[in-house]
């Protein structure tokens, strides 16, 4: 192992100290830091030898993440996991078991911001609530739907 290789995975362990990293977050962080491609594959084999990397679990825990603290719509979701850099295969195979909770997660989301827009004339607490779950990933036909339910039947 060459002083390279070991600053490399240092580096590398350092990284995944502060969070979970996927494989492209470590290579890229290490192509910035001027890492060779023979140490840089040398050290993402390490990680991943030795379990410190898997896309395939840090997937699921962002999934978790958007659906349950963020409250992104899985259109969203799916989209936040991607920018992380995690492959799309592994993403759709994570989606691919879960039911829409699109609905639960909108309708959770809408009685949070709610509360906060009840001071609001009607029409505006009504359109911020919709830019709102429009910017989280909610399609335009789920959104109506929870507006219909939270804020009354009447025209949308």
């Amino acid at each position: 192992m060459t002083g390279s290789d070991s600053n490399a995975k240092q580096y590398a362990l350092k990284l995944l100290s502060y969070k979970g990293r996927s494989e492209r977050e470590i290579e890229e962080r290490l192509r910035k830091k001027g890492v060779s491609s023979e140490v840089i594959s040398s050290t993402m084999h390490y990680l991943k030898d030795a379990g410190f990397i898997d896309d395939r679990l840090l997937a699921e825990a962002l999934k978790r993440e958007a659906l349950t603290h963020r409250m992104l719509s899985r259109a969203g979701a799916r989209h936040f996991i991607l920018r992380r850099g995690i492959p799309r295969r592994i993403v759709d195979s994570i989606f691919r078991d879960s039911e829409d909770t699109d609905r639960e997660n909108a309708l959770r989301l809408a009685d949070k911001k709610l509360r906060i827009l009840g001071r609001y004339p009607r029409d505006v607490a009504k359109r911020r609530l919709y830019n709102l779950l429009l910017r989280r990933g909610y399609s335009s036909g789920m959104i109506i739907k929870v507006l219909q339910e939270k804020m009354g039947k009447e025209e949308v």
